[in-house]
């Protein structure tokens, strides 16, 4: 089932701002092939630098770089380009850090592995656009598992003052923050 997207526009500049060299390579590649004009960056020191200098009609940026914070990236570029449209991607996804970065200016925030054919649909979606519902859900036990983690984030990390937040037992929240993540 192949969806019509819109037309990039006159200004086809794409910054792709992630530190996994691999994945970068292979997603600037499939977005030439979509039509962009790419240009990549592997730290939050070179997209920033991108960013001031040209800023992008349209930028992908990783949450968690190596360096830094790419929401940093999607302030630089909203600074200089009220009217880019930027997607923040991240392989941690949690509900707090995509509020942030839809505050700060990005039009979307998708988890990885999210593949070209996603990121583009995110990049050209009109504002008047609700996104598709998802095919996989959160489930229950993993909203209450990023909740957690959004406390326990907030809090600096400190499981006595979150479990404290979370009206639960010490011992209790250091046991559910041992475990993996529930799908």
């Amino acid at each position: 089932m192949s969806e019509e997207l819109p037309e990039i526009g006159e200004d086809r500049s794409l910054l792709l701002v992630d530190d996994d060299e691999a994945f970068i390579r292979r997603l600037a590649k499939a977005m030439e092939k979509r039509g962009f004009e790419v240009e990549t960056a592997e730290s939050v020191a070179a997209g920033m630098a991108i960013a001031t200098a040209r800023p992008p009609a349209y930028a992908v940026c990783d949450l968690r770089l190596e360096d830094g914070n790419g929401l940093d990236v999607v302030e630089a570029i909203r600074e200089k380009r009220a009217d880019s449209r930027i997607v923040v991607l991240t392989g941690y996804g949690a509900i707090a850090t995509a509020v942030a970065a839809v505050k700060i200016g990005a039009v979307d925030y998708l988890s990885k592995p999210a593949d070209a054919r996603d990121i583009t649909q995110a990049l050209l979606a009109g504002d008047d656009e609700l996104p598709p519902p998802p095919d996989n859900p959160m489930s229950a036990d993993r909203v209450r598992w990023e909740h957690i983690q959004r406390v326990y984030e907030l809090c600096d990390r400190n499981v006595s003052e979150t479990a404290r937040r979370l009206n639960m037992h010490r011992r209790t929240l250091q046991r559910i923050l041992a475990k993996r993540s529930p799908r």
